[in-house]
């Protein structure tokens, strides 16, 4: 068994930002996320996962040992962010693969997969 975090990259894929769909459109994606983590709870391979607040929302935080630096950002140049992540525990790195692909082909737009980029990192053990 080995863990890998999944982390799922808002924008960049083919389907437009979230805020142009239709609220069914919505509902259906979000759907799939719900009945995705239930099933991976179910087979005993979700460790965790959540969806994250927007850049926006973000602080950066630097330190020397005294008092910290708390900045807002980061301000990506682009309008791809990380927008949450899952950590599965699973017998291998093909397996977490295949679970990535079903995320990445979550529905969109019209049902068609958003094609999502997910990132696939294995969890190092200390």
């Amino acid at each position: 068994m080995a863990k890998y975090m999944l982390l799922q990259h808002y924008g960049g894929a083919d389907c437009g930002p979230m805020s142009e769909w239709a609220p069914d459109e919505i509902t259906a994606h979000i759907d799939f996320q719900r009945d995705l983590t239930k099933e991976l709870t179910e087979s005993g391979e979700l460790v965790g996962g959540e969806g994250l607040a927007g850049p926006e929302l973000a602080k950066i935080v630097t330190s020397d040992g005294g008092a910290p630096v708390v900045s807002d950002g980061p301000f990506p140049e682009s309008k791809e962010f990380l927008a949450g992540y899952r950590i599965v525990d699973v017998d291998s790195e093909q397996r977490a693969l295949e679970i990535a692909a079903r995320i990445s082909a979550a529905p969109g737009p019209n049902g068609d997969p958003i094609k999502q980029q997910i990132e696939v990192r294995e969890v190092m053990s200390a």
